[in-house]
């Protein structure tokens, strides 16, 4: 049985995105880990967002935030929800943003909806590219499982492997890399200053 697709996502993942409990995983268990011991500095980026869990926990770190979604409809209702975040609809693997544009790039769960390896690693090259020397590029993504698979039954399921992300990372020429791995991947990584 194929689930019915909603803005871009199966009906899966439009009860679980915008959920109080989704908000509180990301808030509460992602963000602090990803980020401890990281300056966010003054401009972020987010990758990604949906419908806002981390938006919501970014805007309270006073940081100039700016929000790239492929979908339409999510960057319009993320608009309208954060005012003072810039929404743009677009591609992260085509950033419209010039290099070292930002202080921290975060992206939270999106990795895995992007269909090819190709262009995941398209993503982290232009997270390296619109980062600063001695910025961050942090956040999550879902671990390949059967169950993950059959909750995205009907949508993009492209998980990435832990070892080789670290690996991915390193060749895109992040430094030092942290991944810490339990029910999901949480990575930090830095891009060194010259």
């Amino acid at each position: 049985m194929r689930l019915r697709s909603v803005g871009g996502v199966n009906e899966n993942h439009a009860r679980l995105m915008p959920s109080p409990e989704w908000a509180a995983h990301i808030q509460e268990e992602v963000l602090p880990l990803a980020t401890d011991g990281v300056d966010l500095g003054t401009d972020v980026l987010e990758l990604g967002p949906g419908p806002g869990a981390a938006t919501a926990w970014l805007c309270a770190r006073e940081v100039r935030l700016t929000a790239v979604e492929a979908e339409e409809a999510a960057a319009a209702s993320l608009a309208s929800r954060f005012p003072s975040v810039t929404v743009r609809c677009g591609d992260a693997s085509s950033l419209p943003f010039p290099p070292l544009s930002f202080d921290t790039v975060v992206t939270c769960t999106m990795l895995h909806h992007v269909p090819t390896r190709a262009l995941q690693d398209r993503v982290l090259a232009e997270a390296f590219r619109v980062l600063r020397p001695g910025g961050a590029f942090l956040g999550s993504d879902s671990l390949p499982s059967d169950g993950l698979h059959q909750f995205h039954e009907g949508d993009v399921c492209n998980p990435v492997e832990p070892a080789a992300f670290l690996t991915r990372l390193q060749t895109t020429g992040f430094g030092p890399v942290t991944l810490r791995v339990g029910h999901n991947l949480i990575f930090t990584a830095l891009k060194e200053s010259s």
